[in-house]
């Protein structure tokens, strides 16, 4: 049974709102991900009655039995997106591809797809009761929606009974002491997904099978991780929570090609939008190590970055590895990386005209 996008929400204040003293201090310097907001919402899923209880609540723990589906077998899905403040007020950068991948991701992990109409109402409740969480300058709020199977069964199925959740965090920076150029270890020993896996599904386990080999990088003092094919381990395929474009000598840009490994990327989709848009040509095909090593050595690569809703884009620098590393042009980035950069986050805030209708305003505010 789906639920109607007019499904009502229930707004129950939160009793002891964190004061505006104690949240300026919070917001002064958020990190990523470490403060969060006074709300949350909740919205429920059961076979006999689909989605129903959508409620904005004071942020809690959640109770869960010890036999939820989610704990045995890892039925769960989640997004990420921001809202920013801006001359024409709250607004939120595509958040209907963000409603749309919710529902592939769900489709793929057998979970009830979630209506993109009440995936963005949830979004805006939540922006709305919370605004004055919304950082101003460089800041934005980051929203995180996801779904998990809550229950009570040890059994191989799809689970009965779900919750869909959406918490909020003000943030900075996603790399420490944002950074220009972030540095990344390529992984020869782990891969992250394989044609017919989930790597084109946002659930926590492609995350959660990533982390040693992000806990293998930093031991080698890089910020991120690379990952090459399952198959053939040679064709390069994303880092563990971004996509990856290669800038060329020419002015082209190349982005690995999406079937079914890679996570679709919304920030990989604008890019390519607005660099085509640019007069750039962008290949979407494989690009090996071995090429990526040629290239560097030759002149003929001359940036590369990382891109995704949380690190918006990341100039990547140096490359490290266990056969030997390279330094990619400068190691600081570069004008194209830049030029991109800056035309997607004046976008987003705002400051440079809208003319695909990506940007949209939160409802309420």
């Amino acid at each position: 049974m789906q639920a109607e996008p007019t499904l009502l929400f229930r707004r129950e204040p939160h009793p002891r709102p964190t004061s505006a003293a104690t949240r300026a201090d919070l917001m002064a310097n958020p990190g990523f991900g470490k403060v969060f907001t006074d709300h949350m919402v909740t919205i429920r899923w059961t076979e006999a009655k689909g989605w129903n209880d959508a409620r904005v609540r004071a942020r809690e723990p959640v109770t869960l039995d010890p036999a939820a589906a989610v704990l045995h077998y890892g039925q769960e899905v989640f997004e990420g997106l921001k809202a920013y403040r801006t001359a024409a007020g709250v607004t939120l950068f595509r958040p209907e591809q963000n409603a749309r991948r919710f529902q592939r991701s769900s489709d793929r992990l057998a979970i009830p797809a979630l209506p993109e109409a009440l995936f963005l109402k949830a979004i805006d409740e939540l922006a709305a009761v919370d605004v004055d969480w919304i950082p101003g300058g460089d800041g934005s709020l980051y929203l995180r929606p996801f779904v998990f199977a809550s229950e009570a069964f040890l059994g191989v199925r799809p689970a009965l009974e779900y919750w869909f959740i959406v918490i909020a965090s003000p943030v900075g920076n996603y790399f420490k002491g944002g950074k220009k150029a972030v540095s990344v270890w390529l992984s020869d020993t782990y891969t992250r997904a394989a044609r017919g896996g989930t790597g084109a599904a946002k659930c926590g386990g492609n995350y959660a099978s990533s982390l040693v080999a992000q806990a293998e990088a930093s031991k080698h003092g890089c910020d991120q991780v690379v990952f090459l094919d399952a198959a053939e381990n040679r064709w390069v395929e994303e880092l563990g929570g971004m996509n990856i474009f290669f800038v060329f000598d020419d002015g082209s840009l190349l982005t690995p090609p999406l079937g079914g490994s890679i996570l679709e990327g919304i920030t990989r989709d604008s890019i390519v939008t607005l660099a085509k848009r640019a007069g750039r040509v962008v290949r979407e095909e494989p690009y090996s190590i071995e090429q990526w090593r040629a290239d560097v050595r030759s002149g003929r690569l001359r940036e590369c970055f990382a891109c995704g809703t949380a690190a918006v884009v990341s100039p990547i620098g140096e490359i490290k590895a266990a056969n030997g590393g390279f330094v990619i042009g400068n190691g600081e980035g570069g004008e194209v990386t830049d030029g991109i950069k800056a035309e997607l986050t004046g976008i987003q805030r705002g400051e440079i005209a809208d003319v695909d209708g990506w940007v949209r305003k939160v409802a309420g505010l």
